[in-house]
């Protein structure tokens, strides 16, 4: 019932994970470079390096612990659902039942999927959380290689936007550089998705770059503002 792992498995982390890293980091490069444009002081490469490596750490630590603690809750929750399914079987056939006629099959073929589902109360809990409420089944393997996915995925793609600032650029190319990097970053992760899902090449770079631009153009009007 399980498949041996790949990428589009762990597409989600990847995607996550790398696109919070790049808009965690630039957000520090944009406030900043915000801030100075409107005379806010000087854009310090130091300040930057210093908050938005912290940022970058600490932010994926955060979110490879957050993935694997809600991959551990949703295993949880079959289980639950596994021992409520063998106390009282019917109400659990009858809630996937009343589902499955939502999405228009008849009162009969739905009663008879839904029967048939609950002969495995594996199975069933899955099926009820994923496509009744909605939550992601995190498998029977080992849930750290989530977390660490998550982990590796948010430093690397992050730790893009600040590449200038690392690599000591001169002041007044570094945030023109910043920018360029990150919608690098940004396009590389549309690409991975692309080869991952198969979906449209433009559209899943396009997707990707336009929501990434979105909260880096925030972030440099909050910077504005606040230096205003």
């Amino acid at each position: 019932m399980f498949a041996r792992p790949n990428l589009t498995d762990h597409l989600k982390q990847i995607v996550y994970g790398g696109n919070d890293g790049i808009v965690t980091t630039f957000a520090i490069v944009a406030g900043y470079a915000g801030a100075n444009a409107e005379g806010g002081g000087e854009l310090a490469t130091l300040a930057v390096l210093v908050f938005g490596l912290a940022n970058l750490f600490a932010d994926a630590t955060s979110m490879g612990l957050g993935e694997f603690l809600s991959a551990r809750a949703a295993r949880d929750m079959i289980r639950r659902r596994q021992a409520r399914l063998s106390r009282d079987p019917s109400a659990q056939i009858g809630a996937l039942t009343r589902h499955l006629k939502g999405h228009g099959l008849s009162t009969l073929d739905a009663t008879t999927m839904a029967t048939l589902a609950a002969k495995s109360p594996g199975l069933m809990a899955e099926i009820t959380l994923s496509q009744v409420e909605g939550l992601e089944d995190p498998g029977q393997g080992a849930l750290w290689p989530r977390a660490l996915i998550t982990f590796l995925s948010f430093v690397s793609f992050g730790v893009i936007p600040i590449l200038p600032y690392i690599l000591g650029l001169p002041g007044p190319d570094q945030f023109t550089a910043a920018v360029a990097a990150t919608v690098l970053a940004l396009t590389l992760l549309g690409l991975l998705r692309h080869v991952a899902t198969r979906a449209g090449l433009w559209r899943a770079i396009g997707e990707t770059v336009f929501l990434g631009g979105i909260c880096a153009v925030v972030a440099y009007a909050v910077g504005v503002i606040v230096a205003g």
